[in-house]
């Protein structure tokens, strides 16, 4: 595919660094190429750049990076007059390889590298075109919560195998422990020693404060704290597990306490874009999923010209090497794993919530797909309905869908969830 081309001041081959950045320029007027280094600051980096929009008088420069994000590209976007290229650390490497089969990197090189390969394919690249500011902000948030979440569990897993080697009681007594009162109780009550030489009633009052109103719960609690028996009397062992469990409890508690903050920003913020209703629509996105969906997806309808590209892009398309007669198709590993992970986990709720969707996975497990191969297939299927309501502004109908599918599928299942229109 070709792309309008721009007439560029000048070509730059940047090589980002944590504390330096090489860099490499090559003006319109074919020059000498200029390298240079350039500490990680602010000031330095403004500084060259303000110089390079003086010498230029403000026409666009072409800058390519291999990073996708981070404080250089944070600080670029802060320019009107330089245009992003964004090159695959993969596509590098091999041009790398190609030029230089000894295997020798280094950040002047990739510099010079980033610099011949932009100008040899800017015909076949086009310059990063970043979504809209609250797209991006979604975009981070989500991000930002996923990983909160993976620490959340982690954390919990840690804590629940501390509990199981001197306090398992506290598994049946404290609650799920991805919840503040867990941590609370665990504060509070340390060992089961402690527990059981606490007053019945004041028990009875922290379930009550933490929201657990039900008496027959807390009774059969009660009668458990009663009758439990401890694991251990290892005086080493119980003092250093409860330091451990006190060090861990306050942790999960913030955690838990940021995810509630992290979903409450997100709602705001998701319920402020136009395309909201488009992916508030697709059964089972809910309230985590559909801002995912829609900050993967982005707000610039040219970004995506068919299902096939965002398929690829998200890393859910399979990808099929051919060498002689052998032949392999896998998963596709370069691409955004988060991105690939927000469509896998929608497809994977979705069979909760859509027959035809039930339907389809049942039947690729049925052809003997093991079950992540059978989602990541209702992904890729998901994906081309996801594309055309995005790319037509329309939100999903289930009905709608089941209709046009049933000339071709006679046996599909009629749709007992109601439409979203």
């Amino acid at each position: 595919m070709e792309f309008e081309r721009v007439d560029y001041a000048a070509w730059i081959g940047l090589d980002w660094g944590s504390d330096k950045h090489a860099l490499c320029l090559q003006a319109a007027d074919r020059s000498p190429v200029e390298c240079c280094t350039l500490e990680q600051k602010p000031e330095v980096l403004h500084h060259w750049f303000m110089s390079l929009q003086a010498r230029f008088d403000g026409r666009k420069v072409a800058v390519a990076i291999e990073q996708t994000r981070g404080a250089v590209i944070h600080f670029l976007l802060g320019l009107d007059f330089v245009h992003i290229f964004r090159i695959h650390p993969k596509s590098l490497k091999n041009y790398r390889d190609a030029l230089h089969p000894s295997g020798a990197k280094d950040d002047p090189t990739d510099a010079q590298l980033l610099l011949q390969f932009v100008l040899l394919h800017q015909d076949k690249l086009q310059p990063w075109v970043p979504d809209e500011p609250e797209i991006r902000l979604l975009l981070r948030l989500v991000e930002f919560r996923r990983k909160i979440v993976g620490k959340r569990v982690r954390l919990t897993n840690e804590l629940t195998q501390m509990l199981k080697e001197y306090f398992p009681a506290a598994l049946h007594c404290a609650g799920d422990l991805d919840i503040v009162m867990a941590c609370d109780f665990l504060a509070k009550w340390p060992t089961l020693g402690k527990l059981q030489k606490s007053r019945p009633e004041t028990i009875r009052k922290f379930y009550r404060m933490h929201g657990s109103r039900r008496s027959k719960v807390i009774e059969n609690r009660l009668r458990q704290i009663r009758a439990a028996l401890p694991l251990t009397t290892d005086a080493p062992v119980i003092e250093s597990s409860v330091f451990m469990v006190k060090s861990l409890a306050p942790q999960l508690h913030l955690l838990i306490e940021a995810v509630t903050q992290f979903d409450q920003r997100i709602k705001e913020v998701f319920q402020k874009q136009r395309d909201a209703q488009i992916f508030s629509s697709f059964p089972g996105a809910g309230a985590a999923l559909a801002p995912r969906l829609l900050a993967a997806m982005g707000s610039d309808r040219s970004r995506f010209s068919s299902s096939v590209e965002v398929a690829e892009y998200s890393g859910i398309a399979p990808v099929t090497e051919r060498s002689g007669k052998s032949k392999w198709v896998h998963r596709r590993f370069a691409c955004s794993h988060f991105v690939k992970q927000s469509f896998h986990e929608f497809a994977a709720q979705s069979i909760l919530y859509c027959d035809w969707a039930r339907g389809y996975y049942d039947r690729k497990r049925t052809e003997g797909k093991r079950h992540h191969a059978a989602v990541r297939a209702l992904a890729y299927r998901w994906i081309r309905i996801i594309y055309r309501c995005w790319k037509d502004r329309i939100s999903y109908d289930e009905d709608k869908y089941v209709k046009a599918l049933r000339p071709r599928k006679p046996d599909l299942p009629h749709s007992s969830t109601p439409s979203v229109s």
